[in-house]
């Protein structure tokens, strides 16, 4: 059976697309990153906006939810650099136990593993220049984030402002089109980012509590570190666990208090993907592991940190524009995670 050349013509046209989008995706990191964020917190401002809007103008109600948002995130902040100026300021008590705890690993190493101190010495150099690079890479990100938060609230004030132009545009695309895809998208943003801000909430307050009872110092702040850490998932949890993992060793005199600091995440871990996201996100977005995972990797390959965060909500945007195209319809069964494996695609 021969292919004819329209269907030939129209996958290489798909084909392009796709190469180009991705493309495109790299390219334009800086730009369209801030985009999609003030995308989805748009969507999240929209119902306060709207019924600020009854009792004063667009703009005024646009500025109050706008300014009331950056004031919540600004105490955050200062929460975040209050505790790392303490954490800074207990470095020199650190840096004699760090030294020790080297040459405690050291000797461990030559003991056990039979690596002498010459191999151990290389092996650290190398480990000293990955981080170099690794902390180049982090300075360029700080000031990118500086450029990150001005954009933001800008492109959420005119999507929220001009709201109503892409409504047309998207009527003018599709005449008669109910839309109703932009309504499920919609909700499904808003339950996904209230619920898992919730979830945050509770892991990092559970994280803090076990903290505290083993006597971490800065509890609170690892506690919420890591809750915050759980957006990344199935990453966020290894880094959120180690960082007060290594500070017990460096505190604790005995290890075991390292241990009980895994144990504490690992528990509270186990609590968050198996009792407290299902119970308050739901099945809203539906994504099983293995999608999600690739979705993980892909986007943190395409947009590092932000295209892991972005990831989940992303595939799960896809998932409802696809259930609308009738010749797409099957992947919404490769992206699903629906009860007993049964996805639902009629529309």
């Amino acid at each position: 059976m021969e292919i004819s050349h329209e269907k030939l013509d129209r996958t290489f046209k798909t084909i392009a697309i796709v190469v180009i989008s991705i493309t495109g995706l790299i390219l334009l990191k800086d730009i369209i990153v801030p985009i999609f964020f003030a995308a989805l917190f748009s969507i999240i401002m929209l119902p306060l906006v709207k019924r600020l809007e009854r009792r004063m103008g667009k703009i005024l109600s646009i500025m109050i939810v706008l300014l009331a948002s950056l004031l919540t995130i600004a105490l955050l902040m200062w929460f975040v650099i209050s505790q790392l100026a303490s954490l800074v300021a207990s470095l020199p008590d650190l840096e004699d136990k760090f030294s020790a705890l080297i040459i405690s690993l050291s000797a461990s190493a030559s003991t056990y593993l039979q690596i002498n101190s010459e191999d151990q010495t290389q092996m650290l150099h190398d480990a000293i220049q990955h981080f170099s690079s690794y902390a180049g890479e982090v300075l360029v990100s700080t000031s990118y984030l500086v450029y990150f938060f001005v954009q933001v609230p800008v492109y959420i004030f005119l999507f929220l402002l001009y709201r109503e132009r892409f409504k047309a545009f998207l009527l003018a695309l599709k005449p008669g089109s109910d839309l109703k895809w932009k309504d499920e998208i919609q909700s499904v943003v808003r339950g996904y980012i209230t619920g898992l801000s919730l979830v945050v909430f509770i892991a990092g307050a559970l994280n803090s509590i076990g903290l505290l009872i083993l006597g971490i110092q800065h509890a609170i702040f690892f506690g919420f570190l890591s809750g915050m850490l759980t957006m990344i998932p199935y990453v966020g949890i290894t880094i959120g666990a180690s960082l007060p993992a290594i500070l017990a060793l460096l505190t604790k005199d005995s290890a075991w208090y390292a241990v009980g600091v895994v144990s504490v995440h690992g528990f509270v871990q186990f609590l968050e993907a198996n009792f407290i996201t299902p119970k308050i996100t739901g099945s809203r977005i539906s994504i099983n592991a293995l999608a999600a995972i690739i979705a993980l990797l892909l986007g943190g390959k395409i947009w590092g940190i932000a295209g892991m965060i972005l990831a989940v909500p992303l595939v799960g945007i896809l998932k409802i524009l696809l259930s609308y195209s009738p010749t797409l319809k099957p992947f919404v069964i490769l992206l699903g995670d629906e009860i007993n494996g049964q996805t639902t695609i009629e529309k």
